[in-house]
């Protein structure tokens, strides 16, 4: 999770093969009414996500309904969208990219043919709600490379992905 920009695509897709774990970009899930509302400057409202975020959901108790491992990326920038995501699920951990609004700002900038306009960056860091203690999230700094990110991520999780 995180803003965009933040790097979850590049580090989810990475993560997902060290894991050879499902991969899910979430964004692509989103119904074509939310993307143009986007792609026109438009924040979302929690009505616009609801239906979304029930989708990523889905997709998350498919893999654990049928013991796969999987790395969905989405921006799940408030605790109520994340209790739709994870709530009692048991298995799921929550990766928290973090950084500033500068650096994810000149980010955004620099990448070419994103639906998401950096206009709405501002909106996104108001509607952040960083992951609180309780949720235990795997909080990680995205002032390093995509493969330190994933390296750190994978000693979090403790898990074995050779």
């Amino acid at each position: 999770m995180g803003v965009s920009g933040s790097g979850k695509s590049t580090v989810g897709e990475d993560l997902a093969a060290r894991l050879h774990a499902a991969y899910q970009e979430g964004d692509s899930l989103h119904p074509a009414a939310n993307v143009d509302k986007m792609s026109h400057g438009i924040p979302l409202t929690d009505a616009d996500r609801r239906p979304w975020l029930l989708a990523i959901a889905a997709i998350i108790d498919g893999w654990l309904d049928r013991h796969e491992a999987g790395v969905v990326t989405c921006s799940a920038l408030k605790r109520a969208y994340r209790e739709l995501l994870i709530g009692a699920r048991e298995g799921v951990a929550l990766v928290y990219l973090e950084g500033s609004h500068e650096l994810i700002g000149e980010r955004m900038a620099a990448r070419h043919g994103h639906f998401m306009p950096t206009a709405l960056l501002d909106s996104q860091f108001a509607t952040l709600e960083p992951p609180g203690a309780d949720e235990a999230p795997i909080t990680v700094s995205v002032d390093a490379p995509p493969e330190a990110i994933v390296e750190t991520i994978i000693r979090h999780l403790g898990v074995n992905d050779r």
